[in-house]
């Protein structure tokens, strides 16, 4: 049966995010207490900050998968603290064990918690790009998480996938059908969603964005992104998204944040250029329509140099 607080999951929009809401689950190093999304989906939504000593890293969501056989976990989480605290969590609600951790890409929050499911025997599934982007950079990453997370940072260390893939990896676990799908160049190496087409549902990780602004990375190409959410991403026709960031919401809330502000933000950055810009002028684009997203001040400047440095050579 269908919980009563999905209508208002799914009636979140970004104006009720904020990066100023303090820790949700004070009685754990989860921000937020995981919710069941749809019948056996449930995540620990994260917050839409940067990763701070005060949530511990977790400004992601953490899912699982309950399938009647076992569960599946989607992120390992961005400390040993996170992912045991996700452990507990899944503890309390089914007494399946937990038989796969998938990490959606290869940064510190999808990966740097694999150090402890590895210690409860547990097999990680990552994209093969994924996985080489977290062995290139992975004791830099790891550094970070030490130097704002301290003491939450004890117990990690760096544990990549023991299984990789390349395009797709099909699951047929229990009652479920889970497809781990490598769609195209996104957002950062290895990005990949994880969909349910019998619940038509996708957990989406760092494809869609709807509540925090989305960050444009020096290897993150626009362009790309855009050709792979409409000829892969789109076509899944998902009833149900849960995206790497904030709280699980539909294709129509993620598509007016991502693929129509990059849109938005390439066209603004072409007109700039035509008008003979330099990349100066170009972090100064009008992005005010997304001002309301958090991260905005972080982030909105940035991604439209990176865009002019893009578009400049296209």
């Amino acid at each position: 049966m269908m919980r009563a607080l999905l209508p208002l999951l799914f009636a979140a929009t970004a104006a009720t995010a904020s990066e100023d809401i303090p820790d949700q689950y004070p009685g754990s190093p989860l921000y937020q207490k995981p919710v069941e999304v749809i019948p056996n989906v449930w995540s620990a939504i994260g917050a839409t900050a940067a990763p701070t000593y005060e949530n511990a890293g977790h400004n992601n969501n953490l899912s699982f998968i309950i399938t009647g056989d076992g569960v599946v976990v989607v992120n390992g989480g961005a400390a040993h603290i996170l992912a045991e605290a996700l452990h507990a969590e899944i503890k309390e609600i089914t007494d399946q064990p937990v038989k796969l951790v998938i990490n959606e890409n290869g940064q510190g929050h999808a990966m740097l918690g694999n150090s402890y499911w590895v210690d409860q025997g547990v097999p990680i599934l990552a994209h093969v790009d994924a996985a080489t982007e977290f062995e290139d950079y992975g004791a830099q990453i790891l550094d970070g998480m030490k130097r704002y997370n301290r003491d939450k940072a004890e117990g990690t260390r760096l544990e990549g996938p023991t299984e990789t893939f390349e395009d797709k990896h099909v699951i047929e676990i229990g009652n479920m059908r889970i497809e781990v799908l490598y769609l195209g160049p996104a957002h950062s190496p290895g990005d990949i969603s994880v969909w349910l087409p019998e619940q038509s549902l996708v957990i989406a990780g760092d494809m869609a964005f709807h509540e925090r602004m989305l960050p444009i990375f020096e290897h993150t190409y626009t362009a790309d992104w855009l050709e792979t959410w409409d000829d892969a991403f789109e076509p899944l026709g998902a009833t149900y998204v849960i995206p790497g960031h904030g709280h699980p919401t539909n294709m129509d809330q993620v598509r007016r944040y991502t693929r129509d502000y990059l849109i938005y933000l390439r066209g603004k950055v072409g007109d700039h250029l035509e008008a003979g810009g330099d990349l100066a002028e170009a972090y100064y684009v009008d992005q005010s329509p997304y001002a309301h997203l958090d991260t905005f001040e972080e982030l909105a400047t940035k991604n439209a140099g990176r865009v002019y440095e893009q578009m400049e050579f296209e």
